[in-house]
């Protein structure tokens, strides 16, 4: 496998643990939100907003790394 489409692989690794994270939270916000428990529910909220940003993030990184490498067909 050549060294560049391993950073790819790796990236998407990132982005499916940040993905998994955010899951993770949602979940546990869902139950704080069941249980009346809004400040709890509220920061495992925000936890799913910072994890769904990075891996965002990570996805523009990978758009930008194929725009530099991709030229247009005519």
């Amino acid at each position: 496998m050549s060294e560049r489409l391993d950073k790819v692989g790796a990236l998407y690794d990132e982005v499916a643990a940040e993905l998994e994270r955010a899951a993770a939270h949602a979940a546990v916000a869902a139950q704080h939100f069941r249980d009346e428990n809004v400040p709890r529910g509220s920061a495992h909220a925000w936890a799913v907003h910072g994890h769904l940003r990075e891996a965002q993030a990570r996805l523009d990184e990978q758009a930008r790394e194929h725009a530099r490498l991709s030229t247009p067909e005519t």
